[in-house]
């Protein structure tokens, strides 16, 4: 369970996820030292589960990848494929017609090309419907 205290680092990391320790312990209000394991206990218990950059939307080609998978292969060990594949950005396991819905981010088309490839030549995938992002908003 988190406490107050743990929260605030998480949101403080959101951010950026560069902060110094240092800036952090400032922040809310422990040494240097505390937050480091805090941060480590985070991290061995998958609360944090990666630190990561966002690169300028601008530059990304991205897809929604709809996906359905036979029910004789047990979803979770697809996804676990999927989540290994360069151009996985996020991955969810749904209901309805789809088992599985990718979003995928890719430096050009080619890449986003490449990614689906592998998507569809994975174990248990019967069929995908993708679709190109054209816009977002936040």
């Amino acid at each position: 369970m988190l406490d107050e205290i743990d929260q605030k680092i998480i949101d403080i990391l959101k951010k950026d996820s560069r902060t110094s320790f240092v800036k952090i312990a400032e922040e809310v209000g422990l040494s240097e030292t505390a937050v480091r394991k805090r941060i480590r206990n985070l991290q061995d218990h998958e609360v944090i589960k990666r630190f990561t950059i966002e690169v300028d939307e601008e530059q990304q080609t991205k897809a929604i990848a709809l996906i359905s998978t036979k029910a004789q292969i047990h979803t979770p060990s697809i996804s676990q494929e999927f989540i290994r594949i360069e151009g996985v950005s996020h991955l969810y396991e749904t209901t309805g017609e789809y088992d599985i819905i990718a979003f995928l981010s890719t430096t050009s088309i080619e890449k986003l090309n490449q990614t689906l490839e592998k998507i569809r030549l994975t174990e248990g995938v019967i069929r995908t419907n993708t679709s190109l992002v054209l816009r977002s908003w936040f």
